[in-house]
């Protein structure tokens, strides 16, 4: 069959990378879980984000274009994206409310718990405070663990606007753990 016909099936012209067929292996889902989960998408709702992402594979493939040179990296762009359309489609309340109840765990009642869930909710407030830009290249960087001129390239932004992000969205960061007295 010729590529596009219908009942082929659809792969990345580099190839599989997951088991049974799966475009993304169990690292890369991890990563695409904890950049949804960071940018504020609810745990309840982290599977569909990831079908999201394998869904844009393959309609990136499917149209044509070949397969993105580090499938890990362009699958955590695409959920931090994802994670920022979600983020502007709920209101502020649900968000702090969705976090307060993942935050709060049976065994709350733990030494130094109420520490980190204050630190917790403060971070989670801080990102949510920043603009989605400096949200987006703070959560690439330090949670889905991509360098710099990774983040540019998968942006396509210069490296010197990752930077400036990376320093604007840290020192904003910096000041709310300062204002919040949680640092």
């Amino acid at each position: 069959m010729e590529p596009g016909r219908v009942g082929e099936e659809v792969l990345p012209k580099r190839g599989r990378t997951g088991q049974e067929g799966d475009l993304l292996d169990p690292l890369q889902v991890h990563r695409v879980r904890a950049v949804l989960s960071l940018g504020g998408v609810p745990h309840g709702d982290l599977p569909d984000g990831v079908q999201q992402v394998r869904l844009r594979l393959l309609e990136r493939t499917a149209a044509g274009h070949e397969a993105p040179r580090d499938v890990g990296a362009w699958a955590a762009v695409v959920a931090s994206n994802l994670a920022a359309d979600w983020h502007r489609g709920r209101s502020r309340q649900d968000r702090l409310r969705t976090r307060l109840e993942a935050l709060n765990p049976p065994d709350a009642g733990a030494e130094g718990g109420q520490e980190a869930r204050l630190l917790s909710l403060t971070v989670a407030a801080g990102l949510d405070a920043l603009p989605d830009a400096q949200r987006q290249v703070l959560v690439l960087r330090f949670y889905a663990d991509l360098s710099v001129p990774r983040i540019a390239e998968a942006l396509n932004i210069p490296v010197g606007t990752v930077k400036s992000r990376l320093y604007n969205a840290a020192r904003a960061m910096r000041e709310r753990l300062h204002v919040d007295e949680v640092v």
